[in-house]
């Protein structure tokens, strides 16, 4: 007697191999029934993520407009000799006050020396008169988050500290005028570099110029040198070209803005003035 035994087809369970711990990939995998494996499928998601909704960018358009008022309410408690991290709780206080869950990352108050740092985190360190001061900040509001960085100076600011601003300002701008659906990334990104290289400033720009944002303060595509990725309208993305000196000071200027059909929208209401308390 010959018996036919009917092979069961092998089940496919995708997972997101960049998010996925090593435990929670063990657990999955011991409880899946032999006939089911699990597969990475690599950034499929993220990627599907980057085209936002129209609800999705009303909700950021929120977020980023609540940022932007927690800004301006700290700004006029900002004062010679008050810490980094009292700015960084009086900001997470305001935000909650505007009606925001929560901060979309860690805040980034960098006074003098500090906003040299990248990614500096708020300390005791008093702001002194004649120092510069960085606030990096986003509000998370129904799960979507926004970011905006603005560089002020507190006290009458040397003319190179007015002349690099001027100039990391005008790299931004260019970076925003060359936001439009069809274009690439990198193209982005080397607009800023060119207009900080007029200026000798392109090695001191260590960053890529901006990333997606949505449910993730990072989310792609990201706005570097070699990124190929074309901009598609419904993306919203912030564009911050930044220039920094060890020791000395940083300046960087970030709006989040909209990618549409015939350019892009800037959401972020702030000014860009530098400003001197």
């Amino acid at each position: 007697m010959i018996q036919i035994v009917k092979r069961k087809r092998l089940k496919k369970i995708g997972f997101e191999s960049g998010w996925t711990q090593f435990d929670a990939y063990q657990r999955l995998k011991e409880e899946l029934p032999l006939s089911a494996a699990l597969v990475p499928i690599g950034r499929i998601i993220e990627e599907r993520r980057m085209l936002k909704s129209p609800a999705e960018i009303d909700t950021i358009r929120r977020s980023v407009i609540l940022n932007s008022e927690a800004y301006v309410r700290v700004l006029k408690r900002i004062r010679p000799g008050v810490r980094e991290l009292d700015v960084a709780a009086e900001i997470e206080y305001q935000m909650k006050m505007l009606g925001a869950e929560k901060p979309s990352f860690d805040t980034i108050i960098a006074a003098g020396p500090h906003s040299a740092l990248p990614h500096s985190h708020p300390t005791s360190h008093r702001v002194l008169a004649n120092e510069l001061l960085l606030i990096d900040m986003g509000a998370s509001l129904e799960g979507y988050a926004s970011d905006m960085t603005r560089t002020i100076h507190l006290g009458k600011s040397p003319k190179r500290i007015r002349d690099m601003y001027r100039a990391v300002l005008e790299a931004q701008l260019a970076g925003i005028a060359a936001v439009r659906e069809g274009t690439t990334a990198g193209k982005v990104d080397a607009a800023t570099r060119n207009v900080l290289k007029k200026y000798k400033l392109d090695k001191q720009f260590v960053h890529s110029t901006g990333h997606g944002l949505g449910l993730e303060i990072h989310e792609p595509p990201r706005l570097g040198k070699k990124d190929k990725t074309k901009l598609q309208a419904a993306w919203p993305s912030p564009s911050s070209p930044e220039w920094y000196i060890e020791g000395l000071a940083g300046i960087r200027i970030e709006d989040t803005v909209l990618v549409t059909k015939t350019g892009c929208e800037v959401l972020t209401p702030t000014s860009k003035e530098f400003i001197h308390i």
